[in-house]
């Protein structure tokens, strides 16, 4: 059972799911702070999508606790509902009416002021599409207009599935500062997974990373860039890395600080000239040198060699 915890916007608790016998989700304890941007982020089939739809109530949650705003999902479904926001995969929309015409049928439902559906059209950049139907926008139209929907009751908890699909670069950009002011200026919790790690790593203020249904790592960004790597590093791939190592720690390279990680050499970011007299030894040595590389310190590396493992 969780014990809720003021500083956490939603929580969960063990939360495991099986599909036809075989657990897709295992023990997952997400803590999204109140008032983050908190990525959730994983290869396809790793359980984004799953967990996303437990926590909004679209799959019956099998084990485990889920607590969103402080208070039991399962006791209070209804009232917590009404103020999350949410885009999951593809957006509802009816095609044979327009934006407007949409979010008006949806404002009766959520009880909204008119004015609202104005509003929520110029903060996705959809202001004047006009009688044009909904069936008639691009993808990154449609995409714009779920977000309208999912921000129409004035959301305190924002839950979106890949909330930049469909978008060319300059809508992924205007999405993210969308995204931003949403959080800075209403003070909007955002939770949305992406595979998009480059925009990700712009935008967010904690990460939850997950992989074949275990979660992998979770807390802030800047922990974990800081736990997983200390800086730049340069990675070579040769024929020989037990060889490679000796030479490079040996007396010729003044005892160069260097390590062996998944077959490759792992060095410290030293200056071209120290990286061509490195090449210039390996060679020598009877080693061939298939590959030299600047690994830097990023969000793109880190995933890679987390679910890797």
């Amino acid at each position: 059972m969780i014990q809720t915890n003021p500083m956490y916007c939603l929580e969960t608790d063990q939360l495991t799911h099986t599909f036809s016998g075989t657990t897709v989700l295992n023990n997952i304890h997400l803590q999204v702070p109140e008032g983050s941007i908190y990525g959730f982020l994983g290869p396809n089939g790793a359980g984004k999508t799953t967990t996303l739809r437990l926590l909004l109530g679209l799959l019956k949650k099998k084990q485990g606790a889920i607590s969103i705003f402080g208070v039991p999902f399962h006791r209070n479904r209804v009232s917590i509902l009404k103020r999350v926001g949410s885009l999951i995969e593809t957006p509802s929309l009816y095609g044979h009416l327009t934006a407007v015409e949409n979010l008006q049928l949806l404002r009766k439902i959520y009880q909204c002021p008119k004015q609202r559906v104005r509003e929520v059209l110029e903060l996705v950049g959809l202001p004047d599409t006009g009688k044009k139907k909904a069936s008639q926008f691009s993808l990154g139209m449609r995409q714009r207009l779920g977000i309208a929907v999912a921000l129409l009751n004035s959301p305190s908890l924002l839950i979106l599935d890949e909330p930049t699909n469909g978008l060319d670069p300059n809508g992924i950009i205007e999405m993210r500062e969308l995204l931003r002011r949403l959080n800075q200026e209403q003070g909007i919790t955002i939770l949305l997974s992406s595979h998009l790690l480059s925009e990700i790593e712009k935008l967010v203020t904690h990460v939850g990373i997950i992989n074949k249904g275990e979660l992998l790592f979770q807390g802030t960004l800047e922990a974990l860039l800081h736990q997983q790597r200390t800086g730049s590093v340069i990675v070579l791939e040769t024929s020989d890395p037990a060889r490679a190592l000796e030479l490079l720690t040996g007396r010729l390279e003044n005892g160069l600080n260097a390590r062996i990680e998944n077959g490759r050499i792992i060095l410290p970011v030293v200056p071209k000239e120290r990286i061509a007299g490195i090449n210039r030894q390996l060679v020598r040595g009877g080693i061939d040198v298939y590959n030299i590389s600047h690994l830097k310190n990023d969000l793109e590396a880190i995933f890679i060699d987390l679910i890797k493992n």
